[in-house]
């Protein structure tokens, strides 16, 4: 939600140490940044199963849930062939490793289910983009400004971007000032979702749709058609 001009300033002081890296990058730099490695949760097409499962020993899962304690592997492997189901490795880092007796076909067809209807259920939000200059005059901006007001009122998100030219990027206020007008000019649709920050020769911001605003302000326009 736009609350005057607080976020912005914020903003500008935020900008000044970006701006420098972007106007006197590094020269070299021995240390590289790598993203934090995390682990990778497993998926149900690399587990284990039967006999791909090569340990001496694991902890059994029964097919109705109940621990059936730590058995050597063939024994495992024997209880499950006899109730005609897969020994399925759930737990590898487990010591020893947890397996569990299940029907593997079944609980493949089962993922594939969920992992279709997480797709269907997916709601994809569309990104538009419109750019300006520093101090774009406002007859120009104000046809950019009414196609951002359009796809907001369609569901979409909106980046603004305006790029520096020359020593423009000196005077990131300028740009900030047109990003702040802009952003109060849509606040009947829209909140500032990314505040304005520097990538590489151009000053960014993002604006989301607000439902909510755009739904009070529907229902004040019936109210004043029936008044």
């Amino acid at each position: 939600m736009i609350t005057g001009d607080r976020h912005f300033e914020r903003a500008g002081h935020l900008l000044t140490d970006q701006i420098e890296c972007v106007i006197f990058p590094p020269r070299s730099s021995s240390r590289t940044c790598h993203p934090a490695r995390r682990g990778k949760p497993i998926s149900s097409r690399d587990l284990r199963i039967n006999e791909g499962i090569r340990v001496r020993e694991v902890r059994v899962i029964g097919g109705d849930g109940q621990n059936l304690g730590v058995l050597p592997i063939q024994e495992a492997l024997r209880l499950a062939r006899e109730q005609e189901r897969d020994l399925v490795e759930v737990s590898p880092q487990a010591d020893p490793p947890v397996c569990r007796i299940m029907d593997y076909g079944k609980y493949l067809y089962e993922q594939h289910k969920k992992e279709r209807e997480a797709k269907k259920a997916q709601k994809i939000i569309e990104v538009k983009e419109i750019r300006l200059r520093p101090k774009t005059d406002l007859h120009h901006r104000g046809f950019k400004v009414r196609d951002a007001r359009k796809w907001l009122e369609q569901g979409m998100k909106v980046k603004v971007r305006i790029r520096f030219r020359g020593r423009e990027i000196t005077h990131p206020e300028v740009a900030l000032q047109d990003l702040s007008e802009i952003a109060q000019e849509l606040s009947d649709i829209a909140n500032v979702e990314v505040q304005p920050n520097i990538e590489e020769r151009t000053m960014l911001m993002i604006l989301a749709p607000a439902p909510h605003k755009k739904k009070k302000e529907e229902v004040s326009r019936a109210q004043a058609e029936v008044s």
